[in-house]
């Protein structure tokens, strides 16, 4: 059957949409405190910060990742002002018919070594404490997958893009 131009499948069904995960690891190159819109001063420190995100909006998370790795001139999310003053080392990423960032959040926000520096960075739109947390050192992608699974036995894949400054 041709409707329109396109074709049509007898059985054929939509995949469904994907809640595509993302976190962020940067470190700093500066000490200096810096304005995060309306929160307010975040005081940098030596270390590694991760950010939790989603990348459920249009574009997904191809157009999401192409904005991180930019500075922006004009920030929209919290993330953007503290892209200023840092570099962008890696990203972890998951793609899951479920929306599963709130978990990514709580998974970090309970592991041994971790700080929310500044509750609040990421979640005003929900009930998180923070979706930025700081460590001295950075885990292995192993050690969060074996926490994911722990925690969420049907997660999906965590891939890894390492950057290069």
């Amino acid at each position: 059957m041709i409707n329109n131009g396109s074709f049509f499948y007898r059985g054929w069904k939509p995949l469904p949409r994907t809640e595509d995960l993302l976190n962020i690891w940067i470190t700093p190159n500066s000490d200096k405190p810096v304005k995060i819109g309306k929160l307010g001063l975040l005081q940098v420190r030596k270390g590694y910060y991760i950010y939790v995100g989603s990348a459920f909006g249009p574009g997904g998370l191809k157009t999401r990742i192409a904005h991180h790795k930019k500075v922006s001139n004009r920030p929209r999310w919290h993330i953007d002002y503290l892209r200023k003053v840092t570099h962008l080392k890696e990203l972890w990423y998951s793609f899951d018919s479920v929306r599963r960032e709130h978990q990514w959040a709580d998974i970090l926000a309970n592991a041994k070594g971790v700080i929310a520096p500044f509750p609040g960075f990421g979640s005003s739109d929900c009930n998180c404490k923070s979706h930025l947390y700081f460590l001295q050192s950075k885990p292995t992608i192993e050690s969060f997958r074996r926490r994911l699974r722990a925690k969420i036995e049907d997660h999906e894949s965590v891939f890894i893009e390492r950057l290069v400054d």
